[in-house]
């Protein structure tokens, strides 16, 4: 792994089941993405950290419009608690609410590629 967390590398761990994150040395923000820079505080050594895998549900929404070339409508979506940091990612499960325990369970991608991460109620 590189001294910065590229997108690649994280992509990389979210298909092995791992969350990696970045964490700021000097106002101790933690970021669920790889980031340039510290969005707190502009520092840009950011320092990469594994995230934990089981979190508390920030925010969710059903996606009933979806994107060009997504066929399903109805699925939900969530930002993740996990420690320090918040992840955006699917949810497995319908009808998880704000405040419930959900795991990784696996990873979706779009037509790029590009994965994301699938979460289950606990």
């Amino acid at each position: 792994m590189s001294d910065r967390l590229t997108h690649e590398e994280w992509s990389t761990a979210v298909r092995e089941g791992e969350l990696l994150g970045q964490s700021c040395p000097d106002c101790g923000a933690v970021q669920g993405t790889p980031k340039a820079a510290c969005p707190h505080c502009g520092t840009v050594g950011l320092e990469t950290v594994e995230l934990p895998t089981e979190g508390t549900v920030y925010t969710e929404t059903t996606i009933n419009v979806p994107p060009i070339n997504v066929e399903e409508r109805g699925y939900q979506v969530a930002v993740v608690q996990l420690g320090d940091a918040r992840v955006l990612g699917r949810l497995v499960d319908q009808d998880v609410d704000i405040g419930d325990t959900v795991a990784v369970s696996g990873y979706d991608e779009d037509d790029q590629g590009y994965p994301t991460p699938r979460f289950e109620a606990e």
